[in-house]
């Protein structure tokens, strides 16, 4: 088979590139996944496939979570479906582990390479291909086409940095795109982009966003009972938690204080964030002084980066991987009441609870938005009703300026953040409408993954 000088020129600079970044990744990642992942990103697997497997592609932990009400939904319709999703990263891998393990098989996607494509696909023998969001690997969308399987892109969105970079590359990214059967994305602004790319306008599709559908668990992490006070004084029992960190400037000790208790979670935060953050909290401690706060960093590589920003700053600590995990079972319901909550901060230091954990807080700031870089999730605090705040950038989620005209959502900078604060503090009515409208809008927004389903089911 003759190939397309452009795609035989990509290929060289693709395999050029691995050579010299290959190494520096395999060291990177855990011992016990190296060999996994290695083997898996040449094509290797030790399961074969026997057809008739429906393969998802998520990039990483926020696609991995938008895909899971789909595939959900999925195996209810369709039981006799073995589903194979793909991921790049390691916590994408372990949020699909933890959340689809028991019903798909997880596994990492093969270098965009003809070798390993085509090596992979001894082994799993999809009759279906499906893209989550934009991650649009050329060499993988043009064999699987070749072969006949169809290619389906689900969930999509194109980043106002990714379309500068494709529209660079239209000559090349619009032959890709034209192996794509359908393109359902989420706005009528990502369905222009992507036209633009090159798509045919009569395969692009508008039915809304996964992540309006995508629900926590309902079960919440039972550690938060001590955020809000519904066991003992666990900061005197060392067997149920380790003695906080502390640090050498005036953290409130714990005890009855005549102001309300509040909890504010930082989400998703990245570099840089953390210390405005925490400027703005230590602040906020001297208008209300039992303020918790819970920071949970975006990427686990930063965790104890973080805990040592928070131990320089002096402030008191301690780590959601050091409570115990027994803290109401070891609390009889005899034995449980009502005690003061914590009032200092909560590193989260794990994967995969934050979307839980919004459920006990007062309000939410979205990491990733005081950074060029986009903003996180701010539907799984809107899920639960609550007071969202935002930095200046939230590209990533064009929808959120619709929260913002309705009152759904509060537009900061990281100069202003600690006024905002305390302005909503003072204001539980106003946080109350707010986390209301939220909800609302949450509500209305939801049914994108029914409608994929309809779309999916013409291929299956």
């Amino acid at each position: 088979m003759n190939l397309n000088p452009m795609y035989l020129l990509y290929s060289i600079i693709y395999t050029v590139a691995l050579i010299f970044l290959l190494p520096l990744q395999y060291i990177k990642r855990p011992k016990e996944l190296r060999k996994k992942w290695l083997r898996e990103r040449f094509g290797f697997f030790s399961k074969r496939g026997l057809g008739g497997i429906l393969w998802i592609h998520a990039v990483s932990v926020g696609e991995v979570i938008a895909t899971v009400p789909l595939i959900k939904k999925i195996k209810e319709r369709h039981h006799f479906i073995e589903i194979v999703v793909s991921t790049v990263t390691d916590t994408g891998q372990k949020v699909a582990m933890e959340k689809i393990g028991d019903i798909a098989r997880i596994i990492y996607v093969p270098f965009d390479l003809p070798f390993s494509i085509k090596n992979a696909l001894r082994h799993i023998k999809p009759s279906l291909f499906i893209i989550m969001e934009t991650e649009l690997w050329p060499n993988i969308i043009r064999i699987l086409s070749k072969k006949g399987v169809p290619v389906l892109l689900m969930n999509g969105r194109i980043s106002e940095k990714s379309f500068g970079g494709y529209k660079k590359l239209r000559f090349f990214i619009k032959d890709a795109l034209k192996n794509v059967r359908i393109f359902c994305m989420q706005n009528e602004l990502y369905a222009e982009r992507i036209k633009a790319m090159g798509a045919q306008i009569d395969k692009v599709k508008v039915i809304g966003n996964f992540k309006f559908d995508t629900k926590p668990l309902s079960h919440i992490p039972e550690w938060t009972n001590i955020v809000k006070g519904t066991v003992p004084d666990l900061w005197t029992h060392p067997p149920l938690l380790p003695p906080l960190s502390r640090g050498g400037i005036g953290g409130v000790e714990s005890g009855l204080s005549s102001n309300r208790q509040v909890t504010i979670i930082a989400g998703s935060t990245h570099r840089t964030e953390e210390d405005i953050i925490l400027n703005a909290y230590m602040k906020i401690k001297n208008d209300f002084p039992e303020t918790t706060l819970i920071i949970a960093p975006r990427h686990p590589e930063r965790f104890k980066e973080v805990e040592e920003l928070i131990k320089k700053k002096g402030l008191e600590y301690v780590k959601r991987s050091e409570l115990a995990s027994s803290v109401e079972r070891q609390a009889s319901d005899d034995e449980r009441t009502t005690h003061n909550a914590i009032t200092h901060i909560i590193l989260l230091d794990v994967i995969g609870e934050l979307a839980s954990v919004y459920s006990v807080c007062d309000i939410a700031i979205m990491g990733g938005s005081f950074i060029e870089h986009g903003g996180q999730n701010p539907l799984e605090p809107a899920y639960w009703g609550k007071t969202i705040i935002c930095g200046p950038h939230m590209e990533n989620f064009p929808f959120i300026n619709e929260f913002y005209k309705s009152g759904g959502a509060l537009k900061v900078n990281a100069d202003n953040l600690y006024e905002s604060l305390k302005d909503l503090l003072a204001s539980p009515e106003k946080m109350s409408s707010m986390g209301k409208i939220a909800k609302e809008l949450y509500d209305k927004n939801s049914g994108a993954t029914d409608r994929a389903i309809e779309e999916i089911e013409r291929y299956l």
